[in-house]
């Protein structure tokens, strides 16, 4: 029976991940890994091939070749484990609506295995940490999107996943509100959470520690976000962007 990898360093590990449909490459090839507790910005324009990749790691959609291990396990041979180890807060999020916040929590804990006496204790701690206390009967459907946003953050992690998959979790709120969801992205990664987001914001592409960007299914640029501005020789993350995915409009 095939067990863990201990021998693994690497939250996420990939090496020349592919997926094609038909005679289309979705992702093409690509090699990076993710270190404990990093902040990792995974980049690329709409149909870059981000969503295809992401849905490899987590184990829904299995590769054409090349090899992946998502918190030590293998995620062609061992995805039910991999889903176990993760936290996945989708762009639409996956919160139930017609549900208070507090049922929300419960029901997501329950899925997750959690504890009947760390489903209560956990639960006072994501409402006071988001502020939420006043609101925890109240029907999701009810809060503003800010709080949804950082509600669903916040049981993606209720089950102390290894590694938390964002995908564009800031997506239309204000400025101020994406500030505090970034500090909840901060104190995950403190505490030893690793966490690969996607964003469309390249001013929050500075927070992160690396960040890699896809174009046309490839990893185009990969580093610190000081390193892929030297690299590709711009002074900011949108003429980055600029050049990579529109080669000439930033001449």
């Amino acid at each position: 029976m095939s067990g863990r990898d201990d021998r693994v360093t690497h939250a996420i590990e990939t090496r020349e991940l592919t997926r094609r449909f038909g005679d289309f490459t979705a992702v093409d090839a690509i090699t990076f890994h993710v270190e404990p507790g990093e902040v990792f910005g995974f980049l690329g324009a709409n149909g870059a091939g981000k969503t295809t990749a992401i849905r490899m790691l987590i184990g829904a959609l299995a590769p054409t070749s090349g090899s992946a291990t998502v918190a030590g396990y293998d995620i062609r041979s061992q995805a039910e484990q991999v889903r176990r180890r993760i936290g996945y807060m989708s762009q639409k999020f996956s919160l139930y609506e017609d549900l208070t916040v507090r049922e929300n929590i419960t029901l997501y804990g329950g899925i997750y295995g959690v504890s009947t006496r760390d489903i209560v204790t956990r639960t006072g701690d994501i409402l006071a940490r988001i502020g939420l206390e006043h609101a925890g009967d109240e029907l999701v459907r009810e809060i503003p999107l800010g709080w949804k946003q950082q509600l669903a953050f916040s049981v993606a992690l209720l089950h102390r996943p290894d590694i938390v998959f964002l995908d564009e979790p800031t997506g239309g709120v204000d400025p101020i509100t994406r500030r505090r969801f970034w500090e909840l992205i901060y104190e995950a990664g403190a505490a030893g959470t690793s966490v690969l987001v996607t964003t469309h914001y390249l001013d929050e592409a500075e927070y992160c520690r690396r960040i890699s960007i896809m174009v046309d299914g490839a990893i185009a640029a990969m580093g610190t976000p000081a390193e892929v501005r030297r690299l590709v020789g711009a002074e900011t993350l949108d003429e980055v962007f600029l050049k990579l995915t529109r080669p000439g409009a930033a001449a």
